[in-house]
């Protein structure tokens, strides 16, 4: 079994779109979940082409096991957190949803961090440290382009988050409110 992270690439869209649409079923947005998939991930792809997109493919790292894609992390620098998603404003009539509208309203990063936005594995890999193997593998990769302050937010209602983020070194320093969820922010020196 041959495993590997690395930062995706444009042709990765197919295989990340599926596993970014976790995250917004999460987020029970019900425009996009009135849409069938065949009309979304069309869209979504679409913005994952968009280089400067809060789930560009330049904002994202895939885990690969055997040549299959099975798992993502997606973030950003706190400095982008403002524009990060600019670029999918004209796309939102696509997906049902006035361009005016905004999916991500609330600040989730502090000044000089480096933000996990996204963690997401797929249902048939879960369970096999796959989450794991991405926080601590882009560690290196993130310092080699300067980082050194990790950030994350988890839910408080997902204490089993948490309880992964402790063990790979984030710690909590902080609260906020996300959407209507209350969540723990946590960060990790690299």
């Amino acid at each position: 079994m041959f495993k590997m992270i690395r930062p995706a690439t444009p042709e990765d869209a197919k295989a990340c779109v599926p596993l970014i649409d976790i995250v917004f079923e999460e987020m029970e947005i019900p425009a996009l979940m009135k849409l069938p998939k065949s009309q979304l991930y069309p869209v979504f792809e679409q913005t994952f082409l968009l280089e400067d997109y809060r789930y560009g493919w330049p904002q994202t790292f895939v885990h690969e096991t055997d040549g299959q894609v099975d798992g993502i992390l997606v973030g950003y620098p706190h400095d982008k957190e403002d524009h990060i998603d600019d670029v999918f404003q004209p796309l939102l009539p696509k997906v049902g949803l006035p361009e005016s509208s905004e999916l991500f309203p609330d600040t989730e990063t502090y000044t000089g961090e480096w933000y996990v936005d996204t963690l997401a594995v797929a249902e048939s890999a879960q369970g096999h440290g796959i989450g794991t193997e991405l926080l601590k593998g882009v560690e290196p990769l993130l310092h080699k382009r300067g980082e050194s302050l990790l950030s994350l937010n988890v839910d408080q209602a997902n204490p089993r988050a948490e309880k992964l983020y402790t063990r790979v070194g984030y710690h909590k320093n902080g609260e906020l409110m996300i959407g209507s969820h209350r969540y723990n922010h946590m960060i990790k020196e690299i």
